[in-house]
């Protein structure tokens, strides 16, 4: 049943409050008449015995105390959805941006969703590909995965978002459909306009849905935005059998609102002034990501988020660690040295990857050779800290070698720029590198698979390496001590 209330007990900022209020529903939408005829949208977000707190779409701007007209409409947001939506662009309600009119369908769906239920779940398997090499064969994305970035200031995450929507697609003998929803929370004009241009000229908008908040929008809409392209998400997984891949850009906007409005409500600040509940509101966005019995399609989450002051430990990547498995860090050191995409492969993990990758998805040798990649660039590290204090001339041959595979490693294989690499080009060019190295520094990697892959002569041929070349004699040598 519709209440209409005629005038306001209180306005703060974006809020409204009213008293006496009759059966109003947490979630529920509003329609508020202002004085002059314009009309806007809220809903409730608090309940407070008979007074209720309202967050108002469009802004506070010219209400008045007595004369607004606030209507209940008795359900909660819903948006409506169809396969149509792909190619299209939203803002942070589900509202139409291109100009191509609203969508029509027989169902409208409340964006709040509704929590997956664990006992219908299915265990993440199979990988999407990304196209580049530091996430395809060290941090695996596995379907169904949540895999948050973690960025800084100044760094090229956006240009990261953009070559992910371009490359990413299923594995190549895959015949399922695959397609993209792209969120933006809090971005400047040019960044929105880059996102949308970039994804039109690479000709990828067709299988894209963009929903757009920038950064003068309302910050209600930033709250809405996430809810709004998951459910997209949602329906296009379980009612149309597509794999989706959900990237939110960025996180950190989207907490700054849920900030601002804890504050505007006088709750008591947690940590850093969040609220308390940052958790399970950050949970019950990652938790939506997915794969559930009877259903042929998957939703898979990238959440991008810069770390204010680098700081890993900051609230938003320390709670969004805890609810997802794994993460890609960004370095601002390697963006210095010109490197893209500057990707830190030591904090950068994926938890699900050892199940979606294999001889069955990927190929038999991926595991054991991420493995011995990760060991060796830790060692490069050390032989950088030695050669810091003794000099690189007093080195070892094994300390140079190890000096040399971690200079290749920058700049073959994390270096790449907007290359789309092959997941069989990636894995051999793993092998490539590990071929810098002597056998005997192999100790990850069993006998049979380095007889079949490695290979010194395929290394020297990539990294252009000559028989008098210093990387050649230590192969050379390690090889013969071997």
């Amino acid at each position: 049943m519709k209440y209409q209330y005629i005038g306001l007990d209180e306005i703060n900022g974006p809020l409204i409050f009213l008293e006496n209020v009759k059966d109003a529903s947490f979630e529920e939408v509003v329609t508020i008449e202002l004085k002059n005829g314009e009309t806007k949208k809220g809903r409730v977000i608090q309940i407070d015995g008979n007074k209720v707190a309202i967050q108002v779409f469009e802004g506070t701007t010219g209400m008045s105390l007595t004369e607004t007209k606030t209507t209940f409409t008795g359900e909660p947001m819903k948006i409506s959805l169809s396969k149509e939506i792909l190619g299209r662009v939203f803002n942070g309600s589900g509202e139409p941006l291109d100009g191509l009119g609203n969508v029509f369908s027989e169902k409208r769906f409340d964006i709040n969703g509704s929590a997956l239920n664990p006992v219908s779940r299915v265990y993440p398997r199979n990988y999407i590909h990304t196209g580049i090499s530091s996430i395809d064969t060290l941090t695996t994305l596995i379907r169904g995965q949540k895999l948050p970035i973690f960025s800084g200031s100044g760094l090229s995450h956006n240009e990261l978002a953009v070559q992910i929507v371009k490359q990413a697609k299923l594995s190549d003998d895959s015949n399922e459909e695959f397609c993209i929803v792209f969120a933006a929370m809090g971005v400047k004009h040019d960044v929105a306009n880059y996102f949308r241009q970039a994804f039109e000229e690479a000709n990828v908008m067709s299988k894209v849905v963009m929903y757009v908040n920038v950064a003068n929008d309302p910050i209600i809409e930033r709250i809405l935005t996430p809810r709004a392209a998951l459910t997209a998400a949602e329906y296009l997984a379980y009612e149309k059998d597509m794999h989706v891949l959900v990237i939110l850009t960025d996180m950190t906007a989207y907490c700054e609102a849920l900030r601002e409005f804890s504050s505007s409500k006088g709750e008591i600040p947690g940590r850093k002034g969040y609220p308390g509940y940052l958790y399970s509101d950050l949970s019950s966005l990652y938790e939506r990501a997915g794969i559930i019995k009877q259903a042929k399609g998957s939703v898979t989450q990238i959440p991008i988020l810069t770390m204010p002051n680098d700081d890993i430990t900051h609230p938003v990547p320390d709670l969004t660690g805890y609810i997802t498995e794994g993460q890609i860090v960004l370095s601002k050191e390697l963006h210095q040295m010109g490197i893209y995409p500057p990707v830190n492969i030591l904090p950068s993990l994926s938890r699900l990857m050892k199940d979606g990758i294999g001889a069955k998805y990927t190929r038999a040798d991926h595991q054991d050779l991420a493995n011995q990649l990760f060991a060796s660039y830790a060692r490069v590290l050390e032989a950088k800290s030695l050669a810091s204090v003794i000099g690189e001339d007093e080195l070892n041959d094994i300390d140079r070698a190890y000096l040399l595979y971690g200079k290749y490693f920058d700049e073959y294989f994390l270096s790449q720029g907007n290359e789309n690499r092959t997941m069989e080009e990636t894995l051999n060019l793993g092998w490539d590198l590990l071929s810098v190295l002597p056998v005997s520094e192999l100790n990850r990697l069993d006998q049979k698979v380095i007889n079949q892959f490695y290979n010194p002569e395929s290394a020297q041929k990539r990294f252009k390496i000559t028989h008098n070349d210093i990387a050649s004699s230590i192969i050379n040598k390690g090889n013969n001590n071997e």
